[in-house]
């Protein structure tokens, strides 16, 4: 994992599902841009904020009985939706395209005492995650940042299977792909989506 300038990582604490987490991320997301990969894949180091909409669908997945369900997290990033899954009893795979996302996730995982698996996985070579599927949940914070992701997404989720969680905290591209699904609310900017 590659640690910012400094190599200081910061702690946060979160209360998750009864649960006092603590978690490791970077002070700043902008001092890990790496212009390589930036002109190779248009990669920006998103998964190094804790945003709302993680918060968010963390809450609502707090609430969830999910004991014994399989769960996957699609753009985990810090993965706080992932870890309150897992505390809740379900068999979590938290995935990102950023293998700094999945080191650190693997590590607080480890440093809270969560059992889950985190493994990097681009949308645009699903095999790990198809060969795993049907999921029970899927779940997805702001991950319609960008046209492409929605163009993915769309043509990945129903091959995933199963109950669809998404928060979405109004990204231009959210409408049109939102659209394409019967939506539910289920917290304020969080979503249960289903294949019509």
């Amino acid at each position: 994992m590659r640690v910012p300038r400094g190599g200081a990582l910061i702690e946060e604490s979160f209360a998750v599902a009864g649960t006092e987490l603590t978690l490791l991320r970077p002070p700043s997301a902008d001092e890990l841009i790496d212009e390589a990969a930036f002109d190779e894949d248009e990669f920006l180091p998103y998964w190094a904020e804790l945003w709302p909409s993680g918060v968010a669908l963390a809450e609502a997945v707090a609430r969830l009985d999910l004991r014994g369900r399989r769960v996957l997290e699609l753009g985990a990033g810090l993965g706080l939706p992932s870890l309150a899954a897992a505390l809740g009893g379900a068999d979590v795979l938290a995935t990102d395209w950023a293998g700094d996302a999945v080191a650190l996730l693997r590590a607080n995982a480890a440093r809270n005492g969560i059992s889950l698996r985190a493994e990097r996985v681009r949308w645009d070579d699903p095999q790990l995650l198809l060969r795993e599927a049907p999921w029970e949940l899927v779940l997805g914070a702001d991950l319609l940042y960008e046209q492409r992701n929605a163009e993915q997404l769309l043509g990945l989720l129903p091959r995933l299977g199963g109950e669809i969680l998404l928060a979405e905290p109004g990204r231009p591209f959210a409408p049109a792909f939102l659209d394409r699904w019967r939506v539910e609310a289920v917290a304020d900017r969080v979503y249960s989506l289903r294949v019509p």
